[in-house]
C-alpha cells in the first residue's frame, strides 16, 4: 500500500511514498489481556485505539500469559514474538511487567538480569522495546517491594536506551486507581486501565513510534 505525495498540473501523481510497515508484539501477564475490563480492551487496546495509522500499516499482536514474571517472559518472548515479526517490517516489542517476581521469591538482582537479557537480545536483533512497569497494588507491604522493583526495572531499561513508563509512582496514591482496584478485587477495571493507557500515551508512546502525538 502506498500514499500519494502530490499531483502535477495534469492531475497525475508525481510520486509515491510507501507506507511504513510496523509489527508490534506485546508480552506480559493478565493485565496485558485486560483481565477485569468490562470493555475487554485493557491498557494496550486503549493505546492502540488512540494511535493514528495514517501513512503506516500497523499490526499489533498481544501475547499475554497469566501470572507471569520476568523468568517466564525471558523464556518465551523471543520465540513467540519472533513468529509475528517480518523481514519487511519494523519489528517492535512491548513488555508489560508485573510484580509476580516478588510472589515467586526472586531477588531484585535476578529480576534485573532477566529483563536485561530480554533487552540485550532485542537490541542485538534491532528490535526497539517499550517497557511498561508494574502498577501498584492496595497492599502497602507489597508496594514497598514493588517500589524497589520498579526502580530496578526503570534503571535497566533506560541504561539500554529503551523507553520505560513508570506506572507505579503516579498511581500509588491515585484515588481513582485505588477505588477501581477496591471495586474489582484487586485488579483494574475500566477506570484503572484507562489511567494506565493515559500514562503510556503521554510518557513516550508516540516518540517510540516516531510520530507526532495527535492533538
Amino acid at each position: 500500500m502506498a500514499t500519494p505525495i502530490g499531483l502535477n498540473r495534469h492531475g497525475r501523481k508525481e510520486g509515491l511514498v510507501e507506507d511504513r510497515k510496523l509489527r508490534i508484539a506485546a508480552v506480559g501477564d493478565e493485565l496485558l489481556a485486560g483481565l477485569g475490563d468490562p470493555r475487554a480492551l485493557g491498557w494496550l487496546g486503549r493505546v492502540l485505539a488512540r494511535t493514528p495509522q495514517d501513512g503506516m500499516v500497523m499490526e499489533a499482536y498481544a501475547l499475554p500469559c497469566p501470572q507471569e514474571g520476568t523468568e517466564g517472559l525471558a523464556a518465551r518472548w523471543q520465540e513467540e514474538a519472533g513468529r509475528r515479526f517480518g523481514d519487511q517490517h519494523e519489528n517492535r516489542l512491548v513488555i508489560g511487567l508485573s510484580g509476580r517476581d516478588i510472589e515467586f521469591g526472586l531477588s531484585t538482582a535476578r529480576s534485573r538480569l532477566n529483563l536485561a537479557n530480554i533487552l540485550d537480545t532485542a537490541t542485538q536483533n534491532r528490535i526497539e522495546v517499550f517497557v511498561v512497569g508494574p502498577p501498584p497494588t492496595l497492599d502497602p507491604v507489597q508496594n514497598r517491594r514493588l517500589a524497589d522493583l520498579n526502580t530496578a526495572f526503570a534503571d535497566v531499561t533506560t541504561r539500554r536506551k529503551h523507553l520505560y513508563v513508570d506506572t507505579f509512582s503516579p498511581l500509588l496514591n491515585h484515588e481513582q486507581w485505588r477505588q477501581d482496584l477496591a471495586a474489582n478485587t484487586g485488579t483494574p477495571g475500566q477506570a484503572g486501565y484507562g489511567l494506565m493507557a493515559w500514562l503510556v500515551l503521554h510518557r513516550g508512546w508516540f516518540q517510540w513510534l516516531g510520530m507526532d502525538a495527535p492533538e
